[in-house]
């Protein structure tokens, strides 16, 4: 795997911002954790471990999308320095948004390890603004600059629940 500047640049604006910066925020301004004991549930540790176990999958999943942008696709997954080739390895051969539904676990997991209310706010707009802005934006960008390859990739891998057996592409 590439560890590059551009890869260490592209976490620190986006993923650091979205999933430590503004939850941090959010925390600050809200003043409010303990969501979940407020509500007299007593399952706390239930929770907590459930919590810390999404944002370790979520870690992995992101980690692991983001190397195969540097290794397989010449690029990052920042618009200011996209894959110069279509990304159809690891995950990306079960689902087209493994790294997006990483830092979704990784959101919901802070929600729920920290029992924040807030948090899990933060969470579904950002779940809300994703699946708006990939069918929206995102995708017809992608086959804007991969053409028939993304096309192909669209309809053989879906966009959010993973198949089961990998996609194999036969291009």
């Amino acid at each position: 795997m590439k560890v590059t500047r551009r890869l260490i640049k592209v976490f620190f604006i986006a993923p650091f911002n979205i999933m430590i910066v503004l939850p941090g925020l959010i925390l600050w301004f809200s003043r409010q954790t303990g969501f979940l004991a407020s509500l007299n549930w007593h399952f706390d540790l239930f929770w907590g471990i459930l919590g810390a176990g999404l944002i370790s999958v979520g870690i992995v999943i992101a980690w692991s999308c983001v190397s195969l942008f540097a290794d397989y696709g010449d690029g990052t997954p920042a618009p200011w320095d996209p894959p110069k080739r279509l990304v159809v390895s690891g995950m990306y051969r079960h689902v087209r948004n493994p790294l997006v539904e990483g830092v979704f676990c990784i959101l919901l997991g802070e929600s729920l390890l920290l029992g924040s209310f807030a948090l899990f706010l933060w969470f579904l707009f950002f779940v809300s603004i994703n699946l708006a802005y990939t069918p929206l934006i995102e995708e017809p960008e992608l086959i804007r600059r991969f053409g028939q390859s993304f096309r192909s990739y669209m309809q053989n891998v879906p966009r959010w629940l993973p198949r089961r057996n990998p996609w194999e592409s036969h291009t």
